[in-house]
């Protein structure tokens, strides 16, 4: 394990707090229309901090940990590019005026942060007091990448949400968006606005999401300041990503496949990890950098794939994919 020092940690919390507070605030005081110009800016922005970040942290660490970080640091990003795909379909559900997205998303980011620190804390704490939960960690990323190809082409049907639907019986919801509130007053009544049940509903995606994406992070490294730096950098960019990107979305029609076949590669590597501590060392690992070479190649080609597919028809749109049949498919409308 590495050694972290507490100043270490208190440094990076600090600069992650310090880069939401900016967004925030960006968020609360001017809210505006996000351009290509300035989503470009601020992705750039964000990504350069992420390989600054590994850089220095290889060169601090050692380059076995430079290399996990930036594997981590793929396969989160890869991973929250469907998170994309859902907070689109969120919007638009939900009909989000484009002037207080940039706020929702902020918003979902830091619930995201929060819910992940949870998870790895939680994570660690299991792997290192029980080494047969790497078997498990493993299978449930199997699991999810068989589901997610299965269902590769269908959306989650964000209304049949349980949160959502149990926010709009027992809430009272204002018909309309307030100027950005979450909770306004209308006649002596205390009214929330249709932003806060975007914010259940975006909360509670980013709760699955993790679920699947700490085991995936846990397969390239098993340090907790690895996995924590990781997912925070990968989300922090999240919110410049969407606005950069949300034009081209339709046409990645094979991510949710490229995704399922990364997570069920993931999946066998603590599979393999798990029997070669407890059962056999003979039997083969899988190492970090293979896996960053074989995570970067699946997102390539998908990528390629994908844009040849949709330059020749034009037709076809992308799906997010979901774990399991929307109701609508097991209606068969």
């Amino acid at each position: 394990m590495l050694e972290i020092s507490p100043l270490t940690w208190a440094g990076t919390i600090g600069l992650i707090v310090v880069l939401l507070a900016v967004d925030l605030i960006l968020a609360a005081v001017r809210p505006h229309h996000v351009g290509f110009k300035e989503a470009t800016a601020w992705s750039v922005f964000y990504i350069a901090i992420a390989i600054a970040f590994g850089i220095w942290f290889g060169t601090q660490y050692g380059n076995a940990a430079g290399t996990e970080y930036f594997a981590g640091y793929i396969i989160e990003k890869s991973l929250s590019v469907d998170n994309l795909f859902v907070f689109v379909i969120i919007m638009s559900t939900f009909a989000v005026p484009d002037h207080h997205q940039h706020k929702v998303l902020t918003f979902g980011i830091v619930l995201a942060l929060i819910m992940r620190a949870i998870f790895i804390a939680l994570g660690s704490a299991l792997i290192n007091s029980f080494s047969f939960m790497f078997l498990l960690f493993g299978l449930l990323l199997v699991y999810t990448a068989i589901q997610l190809f299965r269902h590769r082409n269908e959306d989650p049907d964000v209304e049949s949400n349980l949160m959502v639907r149990g926010a709009r019986r027992f809430l009272p919801i204002t018909p309309d968006y307030v100027d950005g509130k979450l909770i306004t007053k209308v006649d002596g009544k205390r009214l929330f606005t249709p932003l806060f049940i975007v914010l259940i509903a975006i909360g509670s995606v980013d709760l699955l999401f993790a679920l699947d994406s700490i085991p995936a992070v846990f397969g390239v490294t098993q340090e907790p300041y690895i996995v924590f730096t990781a997912n925070a950098f990968a989300l922090l960019g999240l919110r410049a990503l969407f606005f950069l990107v949300k034009g081209l979305l339709d046409r990645l029609v094979y991510l949710s496949a490229g995704l399922a076949i990364i997570l069920l590669f993931i999946g066998v590597k603590l599979v393999l990890h798990w029997a070669h501590v407890d059962i056999n060392p003979s039997i083969p690992e899988v190492s970090t950098p293979l896996s960053l070479i074989v995570v970067i190649g699946v997102l390539v080609v998908v990528t390629v794939a994908s844009l040849i597919k949709t330059r020749m028809s034009p037709e076809e749109k992308a799906h997010a994919g979901s774990l399991s049949a929307t109701k609508k498919k097991e209606d068969g409308q």
